[in-house]
């Protein structure tokens, strides 16, 4: 299924930011800092086991689950 890694980034930034566009960008940045480059991923992209793995394990210390 291409796609799910833009859709675990967007699960977590909704999650995180409950509709507050200043969280939201927060919440795209440290993933950034985290090494996720999300503005790489869209709903065409290949997904990467590992990728998703490393989002996975940011999304439980993030305190959202997917």
């Amino acid at each position: 299924m291409a796609g799910k890694i833009k859709l675990m980034i967007d699960k977590i930034v909704q999650e995180k930011s409950k509709g507050n566009d200043i969280i939201a960008k927060c919440t795209r940045t440290k993933l950034v800092l985290k090494g996720i480059a999300v503005d790489k991923y869209t709903l065409s992209s290949p997904d990467e086991p590992a990728v998703i793995a490393n989002i996975s394990k940011i999304a439980k210390e993030f305190g959202v689950t997917l």
